[in-house]
C-alpha cells in the first residue's frame, strides 16, 4: 500500500473527483478527512467507506473552503482524529458565474475567485504551517482546469480563476521547496462528475457529449484524476514540484474551444446569466442579463 501510514485532507470530497480519490487514497492505505460543503454526500461517502470494511479510515468535516475559520478546523480535525497532515489535496471547487463580462456582478464573481482561488490559498497556507512544523516534507496538490491554460476551454470567470490558481502553485512551490514541501496542481479536461453533469441530459447523454470534445475516445473519470493525484502524494513524483499537469485526452493538444464543439451560445450570446454551485447543494442562481 503506496500510502501507509500517511493522513490526507481532500476537499470537495464528498463528489466527484474528490470522492473519487478519498477511495483510492484509502485504498491505497492512507486515512483521510473528507471536506466538503455537502453534508449529505458526505454521510453517504462514509457510509460507503464503511461498508467496504475500512474501518475508522476516514473522517468526514462540513467545510465551506472559503472561509479560515472552517479550512482552521479541517486542519485541526486531521490532527485530532490522525495526528498529522501528509498530504492535502485542495479539489473543492464550483462552476461559478457563467455570462458575458459586461453584466457579470461583483458578487458573482466574488462568489467564484472565493471557492476557486481564495479556497486554494487557504488550504496550502494552513496544510504548509502544520507540515513545516513536522519538519520532514510534504505534497499539496491543487485542481486547476484545462480552462486555466488559454481562452475559450471554460466561462471566463472560472478560467481566470484557474489560472490563478495554476500560478498560485508555482509560486507556492518555490516558497516551499526548502521545506521539502510539494506544490503541483492538476489541469482537468471534462470529467465527467457531478459539476460537468446537468439535469437536463442523462448521464449516457453527458458522457457522449464529452466523447466528441476530444481527440481521445472515451471521456474523463473521477478515477483519472485520482490516479494523478495517487502519483503526486507518492515518492514516484518526490522531483515534481510546480507542475500544472494535465489530464484531458489530448484536449488541449488539438486546441480547445468548449463552447463550438459542444454546440451552445458563446458567453457573450446567452441571454441568461447563471451562477453555477456545483455540487455544493446549493441551488444555482440565475437571472436575465442586465437584472
Amino acid at each position: 500500500m503506496r500510502l501507509k501510514n500517511k493522513v490526507a485532507i481532500v476537499t470537495g470530497g464528498a463528489g466527484g473527483m474528490g470522492r473519487s480519490t478519498v477511495m483510492r487514497f484509502i485504498e491505497e492505505g492512507a486515512k483521510v478527512v473528507i471536506a466538503d460543503y455537502n453534508a449529505a454526500s458526505g454521510a453517504e461517502t462514509l457510509a460507503e467507506i464503511t461498508g467496504l470494511g475500512y474501518k475508522d479510515a476516514a473522517h468526514f468535516i462540513k467545510t465551506d473552503v472559503a472561509s479560515e475559520i472552517d479550512i482552521k478546523t479541517m486542519i485541526e480535525c486531521a490532527l485530532d482524529n490522525f495526528g498529522r497532515v501528509d498530504i492535502m489535496f485542495n479539489n473543492a471547487g464550483v462552476g461559478g458565474v457563467v455570462g458575458p463580462v459586461w453584466d457579470l456582478q461583483v458578487e458573482e464573481w466574488d462568489y467564484t475567485f472565493d471557492v476557486l482561488v481564495k479556497g486554494v490559498f487557504l488550504g496550502i497556507k494552513h496544510a504548509a504551517k502544520v507540515m513545516r512544523k513536522q519538519g520532514d516534507g510534504g505534497t499539496i496538490i491543487n485542481t486547476a482546469s484545462v480552462a486555466g491554460l488559454s481562452g475559450g476551454c471554460g466561462p471566463l470567470s472560472y478560467s481566470a480563476a484557474k489560472a490563478a490558481v495554476i500560478n498560485l502553485t508555482k509560486a507556492a512551490a518555490v516558497q516551499l521547496a526548502p521545506d521539502r514541501i510539494r506544490v503541483n496542481a492538476i489541469c482537468p479536461g471534462f470529467i465527467l462528475t457531478g459539476l460537468t453533469h446537468s439535469k437536463h441530459e442523462s448521464l449516457e447523454q453527458a458522457g457522449k457529449r464529452m466523447d466528441a470534445t476530444q481527440p481521445f475516445p472515451d471521456h474523463g473519470k473521477g478515477e483519472d484524476i485520482a490516479g494523478t493525484a495517487l502519483f503526486l502524494a507518492t515518492e514516484d513524483s518526490r522531483f515534481v514540484n510546480g507542475e500544472a499537469i494535465v489530464v484531458d485526452g489530448a484536449l488541449t493538444a488539438v486546441g480547445p474551444d468548449m463552447w463550438q464543439r459542444w454546440g451552445v451560445p458563446y458567453e457573450r450570446d446567452m441571454t441568461r446569466n447563471v451562477v453555477n454551485k456545483g455540487t455544493t447543494g446549493d441551488k444555482n442562481t440565475r437571472r436575465q442579463l442586465g437584472d
